[in-house]
């Protein structure tokens, strides 16, 4: 299994779907995994419950999700906060850190509203505590780092693919 992890909008289900198309392997979100489970938004949930049981339900996904092979997994940010979780990600795969400089992902995620750790008076200085808080659990779990900066899905795709050393099949026309 190939899994994505890295800050909210550095990429890892946009390029998680296009990396899993190449590969003709499943992909497999973790958040959709999560809202699927809890039959609503992961911030309605994170209004009503917490952060603490929202990262409970997260483990336990993620710890299903594992047990799935092989496939693309793209992880929530915040996947990493917890031990099991880092552990359970780098056994069962090859794990990719999308590298994102706060500033490139402010730029993204401007106009987005659906995630609930940016819904902050400064989302700036939110990412760069975010930043400074999980780029260290990130290198800690990842076998391999990709910066993310301004480069296209199917640069980023590539880049994986170079970094794993794996050729995608052809397509049969």
């Amino acid at each position: 299994m190939i899994i994505l992890i890295g800050l909210p909008g550095s990429g890892k289900s946009t390029v998680g779907r296009h990396l899993a198309r190449r590969l003709q392997l499943p992909f497999l979100d973790s958040d959709q995994a999560i809202e699927l489970r809890l039959g609503c938004s992961i911030r309605e949930f994170f209004e009503r419950e917490g952060e603490d049981r929202f990262r409970d339900i997260e483990q336990e996904v993620i710890a299903q999700l594992c047990a799935q092979a092989p496939g693309v997994l793209a992880t929530g940010g915040g996947a990493v906060l917890r031990l099991a979780n880092r552990d359970a990600l780098r056994a069962a795969g090859t794990v990719v850190y999308l590298q994102s400089q706060p500033e490139d992902l402010m730029r993204r995620l401007r106009h987005d509203h659906k995630r609930p750790l940016l819904q902050v008076a400064d989302p700036m200085a939110r990412l760069r505590d975010l930043f400074a808080q999980r780029d260290p659990l990130y290198r800690e779990t990842a076998h391999h780092t990709v910066e993310t900066g301004r480069p296209s899905v199917s640069s980023l795709v590539n880049a994986i693919l170079g970094q794993l050393h794996i050729t995608p099949p052809r397509r049969l026309n």
